[in-house]
C-alpha cells in the first residue's frame, strides 16, 4: 500500500486533502503540530520532530507522497511575524522534505501547498530576477529569503522590490524551492517530482467564512498532484490542475 504523509492535516485544507488520498486507497500519516489522537505529532520548525518523523517512517518502509500543508498566517507585520512566518511556511517545508527524500520510494510525490500570493509578481526589479534566475541553488535560496527579515529590520524592505507581507514572501519562497529542488532530482534514478499548487481561496480557519471555494475545491489540485502519473510534470505551479505563471 502506498503512503502519504500530510502535513497539518487536522483540520482545513490538510484535512481535506489527508481524508481524500484516503479514499484513494493510500495509507495516511496525517500530522498535526499539537498533539491529538490518531495524529502524529508534528512541529514543522523543530529538528526532533522531524527527525522522529523520518526514523518513523523509514522504520515504515518509506513514504511515496509528502503533503506540504503546514503553515501559518499571522497578523501585523515586522521582523518578528516575517521569522515566524518563514520558519513553517519556507524552512519547514523544506527540512521536512530534506528528511523524509531518503525513504522516499520510486515514483514519490512531493507537494507543496502554496497559494496565488506565491507569483513573482510579489517582487520587484532586480529582486525578482534574482528570484527566476535558472542557476539559483539551494543555498542561494535560502540566503536570499534570509534577506527579507533583514530589509524588514532595516526598514528598506519596500526599497530593494520586497512586498509589506510576510506570508506572501514565504510562497514566493516555497515555489522557488520547488523550481530548485525539481533540478536537484533531475538525476535521481527513482524519478521524484516536486510541484506546488495553489488551491485558490478556501473557506478555512485562515480563508475566512467568505472564501468562493469549499475545502473539497481547494483539495482538489494538491491531491491531483499527489497522484501524478509517470511521465510528470515536475517544478510546476497548477491551480485547478492547470500550469500557472510563477
Amino acid at each position: 500500500m502506498r503512503t502519504a504523509v500530510v502535513t497539518g492535516a487536522n483540520r482545513g485544507i490538510g484535512e481535506a486533502i489527508a481524508g481524500e488520498l484516503a479514499a484513494r486507497g493510500l495509507r495516511v500519516v496525517p500530522t498535526s503540530r499539537e498533539a491529538r489522537q490518531g495524529f502524529v505529532t508534528l512541529d514543522v520548525t523543530r529538528a526532533d520532530h522531524v527527525a522522529a518523523l523520518a526514523v518513523q517512517l523509514a522504520g515504515e518502509g518509506g513514504v511515496d507522497v509528502l503533503v506540504n500543508n503546514a503553515g501559518v498566517s499571522l497578523v501585523g507585520f515586522d521582523e518578528r511575524v516575517v521569522r515566524r512566518t518563514l520558519d513553517p511556511n519556507f524552512l519547514g517545508a523544506m527540512h521536512v522534505t530534506d528528511a523524509l527524500l531518503p525513504s522516499m520510494r520510486p515514483g514519490g510525490r512531493i507537494v507543496m501547498v502554496s497559494s496565488g500570493l506565491g507569483s513573482l509578481t510579489g517582487v520587484r526589479g532586480e529582486l525578482r530576477a534574482r528570484f527566476e534566475d535558472p542557476r539559483l541553488t539551494r543555498e542561494g535560496l535560502v540566503a536570499l529569503v534570509e534577506e527579507f527579515p533583514r530589509d524588514v529590520a532595516a526598514g528598506v524592505h519596500e526599497r530593494h522590490g520586497w512586498p509589506s507581507s510576510a506570508y506572501r514572501v514565504s510562497k514566493i519562497a516555497m515555489n522557488a524551492l520547488v523550481r530548485v529542488m525539481a533540478r536537484e532530482l533531475e538525476g535521481d534514478p527513482r524519478r521524484i517530482f516536486v510541484n506546488a499548487a495553489d488551491p485558490g481561496w478556501v473557506r478555512t480557519r485562515m480563508g475566512g467564512r467568505s472564501a468562493p471555494r469549499s475545502l473539497e475545491h481547494g483539495a482538489r489540485t494538491p491531491v491531483w498532484l499527489a497522484l501524478l502519473p509517470d511521465g510528470g510534470p515536475t517544478g510546476g505551479f497548477f491551480r485547478d490542475e492547470h500550469a500557472v505563471a510563477f
